[in-house]
């Protein structure tokens, strides 16, 4: 046993180093996109599961125990959280997002592209303050997704993803495709100047428009692919 955990049925590469021993607690499959979702803010099962929807649920109970066992994550009243262990890799967790966003990020394969998943990102990302209403609903219109309408219910504490209509008026609708919503996400397009492009159609109440750049905050990656876009690093081709 080590200092995190005990090593029973796990992937062994046979050499003495930290680094080996790093990698067989981080390298399968999945773990540290799990590791990135609770260091950005996920704590229930259901929750992860909605923003990794290519995993299974049965392998991320599998990965989270694998986490709990080795000391990474534990659990707490309303899920998971990274304990210190967990939390020492976030500079390495996106150490990874800015090298990647550098030398390894081109433009994107039609598989990357999930607008729920995106959606759980911008859900994740919306800051209520801003906005200074007890209640704020954004509609989004994705004409080119699997699924095409997503709503936004914004109250002061509270962040809620609708599937359906929820009822009540939108006081912004955004349109548009969903790759552009991705470049917005991740910090190539500027949501305003892209409506001013023509590129979305933003429309709403002008209170709620003026404020909502404020309000939704970026991928914790997007200042890494801007500097990217600007010239920081060469894409390797995929």
């Amino acid at each position: 046993m080590n200092r995190l955990g005990h090593r029973r049925g796990m992937s062994r590469y046979g050499q003495y180093c930290p680094i080996t021993r790093a990698l067989e607690i981080l390298g399968d499959r999945w773990t540290l996109l799990v590791v990135r979702d609770l260091l950005v803010g996920a704590t229930r099962f259901n929750e992860l599961a909605r923003g990794l929807p290519g995993m299974s649920r049965g392998l991320l109970s599998k990965r989270l125990a694998h986490l709990e066992r080795h000391g990474l994550v534990e659990r707490v009243e309303d899920g998971y959280r990274p304990t210190t262990a967990g939390e020492e890799l976030r500079g390495i967790v996106f150490g990874l997002g800015e090298w990647g966003a550098r030398w390894a990020f081109g433009e994107p394969r039609p598989d990357e592209l999930d607008p729920t998943v995106l959606m759980w990102w911008i859900r994740g990302g919306i800051d209520p303050a801003p906005f200074g209403r007890p209640r704020v609903v954004l509609h989004v219109r994705v004409p080119d997704g699997r699924r095409t309408r997503y709503w936004f219910v914004v109250l002061p504490h509270d962040v809620s993803l609708c599937f359906t209509d929820p009822g009540h008026e939108p006081d912004v609708v955004l349109d548009a495709p969903l790759g552009v919503l991705y470049q917005f996400w991740l910090g190539r397009l500027d949501l305003l100047a892209a409506a001013r492009e023509g590129l979305v159609s933003l429309t709403g109440r002008r209170a709620v428009l003026e404020r909502l750049p404020e309000a939704l905050r970026l991928s914790p990656v997007a200042s890494y692919v801007r500097e990217a876009r600007d010239g920081a690093g060469v894409p390797v081709p995929s």
